[in-house]
Formats: C-alpha cells, structure tokens, sequence
C-alpha cells in the first residue's frame, strides 16, 4: 500500500528544497515519504538540469546589496531573461544571498558557494534549486564584502530595480551623503577611488598615448610635457570618483562634496548587471515548442 503524502510534508519538502509543489510531491511519493531520500532525488534531479542548462548564457538577473552592522555585501546573481530576474522568488533568492554574504565574509567564490544560508542550504545548492525549479540557467556571479568602522558610514544605491548597484563607505559625514554618492557611482561609473589609487601600468599607458597624439597634433616638443600633463589631469577627472564633477552639483567634485559634509570617501563597489558577458540572441518560444513536441 501507497504511503500517504500529506499537504504538511509537501510544504515542508518545498520549504527545504525550493522545489515545485508537484516535485516536491512525486518526489515524496516515489521516496515513500521519506523526506531525506527525497531531497537527494531532488537533488540529483536539480544538478542533472542545470548541468544541461550550463553552456547557456545567462546575463540578466540583479545585483542586491545587504547591510549588516559594520559589515556590507554586493552580489549579482543572473538569469538568462529579464521576466526571471523580475519574479518574487528570484529576487527573495538574491537577497537571501547577499545577507548570507554579508554575515559569513567569504574570502572567495568557492568559499561564496559553500556558504550557508538562513534555510541551511549552501548558496551553491540553492542556485542548483532554483536552475531546476525555475526552468532557467541561474548563476551566482561575483559579490564583494566591504567594512567600516563604527564613525564611517555606508551608502547603498540600486538603479532600475537592481539592474546597477553601488556601495560605498564614507569615513565620517552621515548615511545621507554616503547615499548620494552611491548615486553618484550608479550614474558615472567611476574607475578608480583617487588619482594615487590608478595602477602605474594604467598611467604610463595613457600618458604614452597622449604624447603620441600631442605629436601628431605637430605641436613643439618644448610644450608637449604640459600639453600632456593637462591631459592627463582631465583624464584623472574622468575616472577617479573623488576629482568627478558630483553629479547633483557640477560646481563642486565629488571630493569637495563629501569633505564640505564632514566625510571623505574610501572604497566603493559599482554592479552594473551583465556586463562583461557577451549576450546569445535566443528564441525562447521556439525552445519551449520544441520541449511540447518531444
């Protein structure tokens, strides 16, 4: 005789698992109820489908920040289209993640993934879950954990839902100005801190090529040297956040801003979702028409 599967332990299968209601249910069925043979066919099933989901490109998805005390983390986590990164339980999942983060400071991505979260699943496990539950290859990209003393301040921004994220840390001034410098880093995207932050490698180059283009441009070589050291200057302005132009206020740079309020800023963590990641033109009506027709 069949044992009986009851609507507490589907839920609770579904709670552990992230699994379906009706996988969650067959998987009980076939395991006879026993709720731990059934998480590994659950699970067995789930590293089988995102093995077959792997060689997809996934580069939407969202980028999420959390906050806990004088510790802060930044993820993205990416699907292979905009309607899964807008679904509740996507970004539940991204959030779940970023707190796990932020509460466990991993050192890297393999200690990222092995990391465990609110529910006791690894996020590794949760990612394989949730590649299997929602039918979509979903990845957990890159995160970064920034500290702070108790007199600094965190500013958080997200832009477009979670499209971009940026973090900063602000030495001093108050949440408000670290916030809208967030913005400022959302919006500019800057390269570096400050101008002594730019590698050696990444100066030399562009002053390399400025003297290349001041020569071509026929100017005398006597003036070359302060042609390109003024190019170089504005160059500097372009990628370094604290000599930008502050974007609420281009009288002033983002430095004088944060100064003027107390505050200096120190480090800073701009996701843009998807970038770097070169996208596959897919059409997903055909592969589902497909699926019905197997």
């Amino acid at each position: 005789m069949a044992t009986k599967i009851t609507a507490a332990q589907v839920k609770a299968l579904r709670d552990k698992s992230g699994a379906g209601m009706m996988a969650a249910k067959k998987a009980l069925v076939a395991a006879d109820g026993d709720v731990d043979k059934a998480m590994k066919s659950l699970r067995e099933k789930g590293v089988k489908t995102a093995a077959k989901k792997s060689g997809r490109v996934a580069a939407e998805g969202l980028a999420d920040i959390a906050i806990k005390g004088n510790t802060a983390a930044i993820v993205e986590v990416n699907a292979e289209t905009d309607f899964v990164a807008g679904n509740k339980d996507f970004r539940a999942l991204v959030q779940e993640i970023a707190d796990a983060i932020a509460a466990n400071q991993p050192a890297d991505m393999d200690a990222a993934n092995a990391t465990k979260m609110a529910d006791g699943q690894t996020i590794a496990d949760a990612i394989i879950n949730a590649t299997a539950t929602i039918g979509e290859k979903i990845s957990f990209r890159r995160f970064a954990v920034l500290t702070k003393s108790d007199n600094d301040n965190f500013g958080s921004y997200q832009h477009m839902g979670g499209k971009i994220a940026a973090l900063t840390v602000l030495a001093g001034g108050n949440e408000e100005v670290a916030r809208n410098i967030a913005m400022h880093v959302a919006a500019i995207n800057p390269r570096y801190t400050a101008s002594e932050d730019v590698p050696a490698d990444v100066m030399s180059a562009e002053k390399a090529k400025l003297v290349e283009e001041a020569k071509k441009e026929g100017k005398p070589e006597k003036i070359v040297e302060k042609i390109v050291t003024g190019r170089l200057n504005k160059f500097l302005a372009e990628i370094c956040l604290n000599d930008q132009e502050y974007v609420k206020d281009s009288d002033q740079t983002v430095g004088q801003y944060a100064k003027t309020n107390g505050g200096k800023v120190t480090k800073f963590v701009r996701y843009e979702v998807g970038q770097g990641i070169e996208k596959a033109n897919k059409d997903f009506a055909a592969e589902i028409q497909a699926e019905l027709n197997k």
